[in-house]
């Protein structure tokens, strides 16, 4: 195993500090564990929490600012927080307006969550709702779920329902649009090299030179088929087929989410998305915004997962509400007036910042 680390048991923790030293404007650590919270506390407003296992950053401290997260939890590589460091966290951002927990639909996450949701309930009268995202298309059931695995479309539903919360909606309100972002959002992956939990030391698959695992989840574990490796658009095409058989696009608009799984270079991901915007557009459905990058990764793991959002136009307004965070900034028009502000020319130079001839 390689891996540039200090300690096996010191990962979570050197990561968590890490971050919080490199963007200590957004997030600070409390000293529970590893829970992040915004920097500066939003009063007057519904809280969000979310988090789960070490290994998917950015996901989930890296959506903890302005127009999305309040608080994120962080387990072990791969594996649940505990009860009461999400706990801790509820209490760390509860403003008397309530908090909406978003959870993915991973045994140990929910059973967590929820518990940690009645202790905050009983022990300090804060109201706590969840919702349980379950996006991934490629299996029913698996390893760590009842029903379907909740992956890269968990960012969709952080910032909806963050600019929501943002906007001084209540609990119930926020709620009801963040259960709608998972109505409406689906994602299934591959994937060509497998990830190494640095605890385990060995990867969680093999795969061969030419080999591809199709419906891969995010916790390193083998998808639902192992298969000769193909093309970019033929993947894409496979994906494709399964996600746009689930629920009904033709004549939608969405945003589409590109997902790198940890080591896939940008220029497969663009790749990936030329070919998901002509198929897209073929069939009718209109992309109002893409995303491309890294949101929610498994390590190492090389690969990508698509994502599609049948979008409304709450859902619209709401994905173009400004968000300031670590990983994902989003400006709203008004920002761009800085770009017209006159800006004199340097010494020696016109108008136009060139050198006279």
């Amino acid at each position: 195993m390689k891996k540039i680390i200090n300690a096996v048991d010191q990962v979570e923790n050197q990561m968590i500090e890490g971050m919080v030293k490199a963007f200590p404007q957004y997030v600070k650590k409390l000293d529970c564990g590893n829970v992040v919270v915004r920097a500066e506390k939003k009063t007057g407003k519904v809280a969000l929490i979310s988090g789960g296992g070490s290994g998917h950053e950015p996901a989930h401290g890296g959506f903890v600012g302005k127009g999305m997260l309040d608080a994120a939890v962080a387990g072990a590589v791969f594996t649940s927080p505990t009860p009461d460091q999400i706990y801790e966290g509820i209490k760390a951002v509860d403003d008397g307006k309530g908090v909406l927990m978003v959870v993915k639909n991973y045994t140990g996450d929910v059973l967590n969550f929820e518990m940690a949701a009645e202790m905050a309930a009983d022990m300090d009268g804060i109201e706590v709702k969840e919702v349980v995202v379950n996006d991934d298309v490629a299996v029913q059931d698996s390893l760590y779920t009842t029903g379907r695995r909740g992956v890269a479309g968990t960012v969709f539903v952080h910032k909806i329902a963050g600019a929501l919360a943002e906007k001084g909606a209540s609990l119930d309100e926020v709620q009801a649009v963040a259960q709608k972002v998972i109505d409406n959002v689906r994602t299934m992956g591959m994937a060509i090299k497998p990830c190494t939990v640095p605890a385990a030391g060995e990867p969680g698959f093999e795969l061969a030179d030419d080999e591809m695992e199709i419906g891969i989840g995010i916790h390193g574990e083998p998808g639902v088929e192992k298969k000769p490796l193909e093309t970019a658009d033929e993947i894409v095409d496979t994906l494709l087929e399964k996600i746009l058989a689930d629920i009904d696009y033709s004549g939608s608009e969405v945003a589409v989410m590109i997902n790198g799984c940890g080591s896939t270079p940008l220029m497969e991901l663009f790749i990936v998305n030329n070919r998901v915007a002509d198929v897209l557009a073929e069939k009718g459905i209109k992309v109002y915004k893409t995303m491309v990058g890294e949101y929610m990764t498994s390590l190492e793991m090389e690969g990508f997962s698509i994502t599609l959002l049948r979008l409304d136009d709450q859902m619209k307004e709401l994905l173009d509400e400004e968000a300031d965070t670590p990983a994902l900034t989003v400006e709203i028009d008004s920002c761009y007036l800085r770009t017209v502000i006159d800006i004199p020319p340097l010494d020696g130079y016109n108008e136009f910042n060139e050198r006279p001839a």
